[in-house]
């Protein structure tokens, strides 16, 4: 299942966040180059995708229309999450979708040989999932990917921590980038869980963590009314 929102696909349009709310096709047009992209990278994989576009409530139905085109147009099932406003009821055909998706043959793989090292590893999926020409190494990364071979740990699988903005590793290429290396800082082991962890860029590992959190825009009046929740 690939999770989108049309107000992130008109941001990879190049739409000002602070104009997300208004009606955009051409934008969305546009940015759907992003969606086409990871719906070709799943299939690279062996798998049926199914979209699930994450309602919000000034999408309009023009726009959602034109991303249930592009699915069409890219052989992809479409459904609308809207259980924020409609709690489970909203969604069911989205279920119903990913229950029809798990009943079809499927031919999983991973995309890079698992006894590949690596720089191998980060190498292909570089290329083959980010649109990357190439791959490159700090010695920071080069040292601590030395340090894992010498563990007997150089052949794990490998876990990208990368900015969510962006195919890249560059928040400020949107859309389907091309013409961009991937520059890897550093690396470092999660032996117990089994992989690699692959730094890119200046991300923060930690996810879901806003640079103003909610609780400050949080109050109650005098008469007990809490505003400021979500």
């Amino acid at each position: 299942m690939l999770v989108a929102t049309i107000r992130a696909l008109k941001y990879n349009g190049g739409v000002n966040k602070s104009d997300l709310k208004v009606e955009n096709v051409e934008a969305l047009e546009k940015g759907c180059a992003n969606l086409r992209a990871h719906i070709e990278n799943m299939r690279k994989y062996g798998l049926p995708v199914v979209v699930a576009i994450n309602r919000f409530d000034t999408d309009t139905q023009h726009e959602i229309e034109t991303v249930e085109r592009i699915c069409k147009e890219e052989k992809a099932d479409f459904a609308l999450s809207e259980v924020f406003a409609k709690g489970g009821e909203g969604g069911i055909e989205l279920a119903k979708k990913v229950i029809e998706a798990a009943d079809k043959p499927s031919s999983f793989h991973q995309i890079y040989p698992l006894e590949a090292s690596i720089e191998e590893k980060v190498g292909i999926l570089a290329k083959e999932i980010y649109g990357a020409d190439g791959v490159d190494f700090s010695a920071a990364a080069k040292k601590s990917i030395a340090e894992i071979k010498e563990l007997g740990c150089g052949n794990m699988p490998v876990c990208v921590a990368k900015t969510q903005y962006s195919l890249s590793d560059n928040p400020g290429l949107l859309g389907h980038p091309k013409g961009f290396r991937l520059s890897v800082r550093d690396v470092s082991l999660s032996a117990g869980a089994g992989f690699a962890v692959i730094y890119t860029g200046n991300i923060m590992t930690m996810p879901g963590l806003p640079k103003k959190p909610a609780a400050q825009i949080i109050d109650i009046d005098d008469n007990g009314v809490i505003s400021g929740l979500f």
